[in-house]
């Protein structure tokens, strides 16, 4: 069985205040999609799918155990240290599966909160294990599939909400001992010598190294 996974960017970002005045996030739209060949040449059969979900619906989701992790996970086992959020729902529409999850007060969690409101979209990604068959040119997921967890994955604004936190010494940069101020002060001095011309790669880069010091 192979890992696979699929993004989808199609994601509404929902804040709302409680009445103490507490904000809090969550993330709603299509999670996956069947009978469509997506952007990595692969199709998910419909009843696949809904097969599939019926039982994360079951196992999972009912359960409150349906928790995702920030970023692009390498295997299939949701690491509790990495997550970022609680799906709440997951429904068949059509041939689109409609999510909903709830942004935790986690760690990784609070990350997701913050790049939402310095500005950056976030999407998802689908993670689970099956095989896969050609089928007149077309690879198609087969009857095995099995839904690990939807992660939440940034957009390419996301450098740029990252970056805005760290010359503005947002709080979460530091919170939750996942950043030594010396490498926070690193980053400032590389983003602040960068030309214009290197600027947009320089985010990047900053970026791609907090995420793969998370």
């Amino acid at each position: 069985m192979l890992l696979i996974t699929e993004v989808n960017e199609d994601i509404n970002l929902v804040c709302e205040e409680d009445a103490s005045g507490k904000k809090g996030f969550r993330i709603e739209g299509i999670f996956m999609q069947a009978e469509k060949v997506n952007r990595n040449g692969r199709r998910y059969p419909r009843n696949t799918l809904m097969n599939e979900t019926t039982r994360y619906n079951e196992k999972y989701v009912k359960k409150n155990r349906a928790l995702g992790e920030l970023g692009h996970p390498e295997g299939p086992t949701v690491n509790l240290e990495r997550v970022s959020h609680l799906i709440t729902d997951l429904d068949f529409d059509g041939d689109n599966i409609i999510g909903k999850a709830k942004i935790l007060e986690t760690p990784y969690g609070k990350i997701v909160q913050n790049l939402i409101e310095g500005g950056a979209k976030v999407g998802v990604s689908s993670r689970g294990m099956g095989s896969i068959k050609s089928k007149d040119g077309i690879n198609e997921v087969q009857k095995d599939f099995m839904l690990s967890a939807v992660d939440i994955v940034a957009d390419p604004s996301a450098p740029d909400a990252f970056v805005n936190g760290i010359m503005e010494g947002k709080e979460w940069i530091y919170e939750n001992g996942l950043f030594q101020e010396k490498r926070i002060e690193n980053y400032k001095r590389a983003i602040e010598k960068a030309s214009r011309v290197e600027l947009e790669e320089k985010k990047l880069e900053v970026f791609k190294d907090f995420i793969q010091n998370l």
